[in-house]
């Protein structure tokens, strides 16, 4: 049976309610689907975030969730039940439902996912598969759903759809055989607005011993109208129990010649007790030392770059213990503070012409520089050479290098 009618077939239950009650609904759901259903996509969201319930089976829930055709004028319904013991719960406060945390947080980000992106503005992507993450543990999946939800929550405004950047035949790619596979989605600023770009794509790449390592990336560029921190997430899933973190806001000027620079956006900011809260938290977690000298000395003295291996016998429970509980706060709040602090507030002064040329330059280099240790070389191999030219191809348009 389909997501669809095994997750309808358990919402129209209603297990908990009086008779009049459950025919009640069940009326007004059938009529729904009866005026409505030809303008209705099917539901596509996982079983267990159509029901879910506490450990106890005391607090249990049911959410249906249908997007519209593009050309129907009904965007989405959703139909939810909080079954019990609340009379009286609506959608922005299932979260204080006693149901496991790993059920709400799935919640919050289906309905983020389905709800972030405004009546008229392209989604992030033009099919799912941004937002599929085919091959990620869980919480990963889940941690990336929220972060990327909550870009295009808060910063909708301020950002051109992918589409006008990224051809459809750069958007998702794989190579020969399908073993490594590829997602890109780039969605340039409005001219108003201090976002150059924002840079989000999933990689899947297969290991010559039958292994896959998989890639989640977030990159937030800003203008040379402001001197405000970029932002960078890297989530590397080397294995099932062993993986890379990066979460850093790239500075723009030299520390020790702008000591106001530092104090601004690094001491004065939560950065760095953030950093020292995952090293007191995860003590798996070991410092990563990049082999580039260059790269160790872009990042800030607050960013976050640890390894993280989980000796838990050949299961993911650790790993994904630390993904859902240490990093997915962590990585939400820099976030917010990104979106708050640099995107919107701006940076530390009005930028003189002079200025704007010397940030240019140092992040043309910047840019310049990653394209050349981490993709040059790697996408041939993986890809081929005319998947690897038509991807760069696209990303050093956007870099303008």
């Amino acid at each position: 049976m389909d997501l669809h009618n095994q997750g309808r077939q358990k919402f129209i239950e209603f297990p908990f309610v009086s008779a009049p009650h459950r025919d009640l609904m069940v009326n007004l759901l059938s009529s729904v689907e009866d005026r409505l259903g030809s303008d209705l996509l099917p539901c596509t969201l996982p079983l267990d975030v159509q029901h879910c319930q506490h450990e106890s089976g005391s607090a249990q829930a049911s959410l249906h969730i249908r997007s519209g055709l593009q050309s129907s004028q009904s965007t989405r319904e959703t139909w939810t039940l909080p079954l019990c013991p609340y009379q009286h719960v609506y959608l922005n406060s299932f979260s204080a439902l006693p149901l496991k945390k790993i059920s709400t947080r799935k919640i919050r980000n289906s309905i983020l996912a389905l709800s972030t992106t405004p009546s008229g503005m392209e989604q992030p992507m033009r099919g799912q598969r941004l937002m599929e993450f085919p091959h990620l543990l869980s919480p990963h999946k889940d941690l990336m759903v929220g972060l990327i939800s909550a870009v295009y929550k808060r910063l909708h405004g301020h950002l051109l759809p992918s589409s006008a950047s990224v051809p459809p035949d750069a958007e998702y790619y794989q190579n020969q055989s399908g073993a490594s596979q590829g997602y890109l989605c780039i969605n340039r600023g409005v001219d108003s607005s201090h976002i150059d770009f924002i840079l989000t794509s999933w990689l899947h790449l297969s290991l010559p011993n039958g292994g896959a390592m998989d890639i989640t990336n977030i990159q937030g560029y800003l203008k040379s109208s402001t001197d405000a921190p970029h932002f960078q997430f890297e989530l590397v899933q080397c294995s099932p129990t062993y993986f890379i973190f990066f979460l850093d806001l790239i500075p723009r000027k030299d520390l020790v010649l702008h000591p106001d620079y530092l104090k601004t956006f690094y001491e004065d900011s939560r950065l760095e007790a953030l950093r020292k809260q995952l090293e007191t938290q995860v003590l798996e977690a070991k410092p990563y030392f990049s082999s580039s000298l260059y790269f160790r000395n872009v990042v800030s003295p607050t960013g976050i770059l640890v390894s993280i291996t989980c000796e838990d016998c050949g299961t993911t429970e650790r790993a994904e213990e630390i993904i859902r509980d240490n990093i997915e706060p962590i990585a939400n709040e820099v976030l917010e503070l990104w979106m708050d602090s640099c995107v919107c507030k701006g940076g530390t002064a009005t930028i003189e012409e002079t200025e704007m040329d010397r940030l240019e330059k140092r992040d043309r280099m910047i840019k310049s520089r990653a394209i050349e240790m981490d993709l040059s070389s790697s996408m041939p191999i993986q890809f081929g050479q005319g998947v690897a030219d038509r991807i760069l191809g696209v990303i050093r348009s956007v870099f303008r290098i």
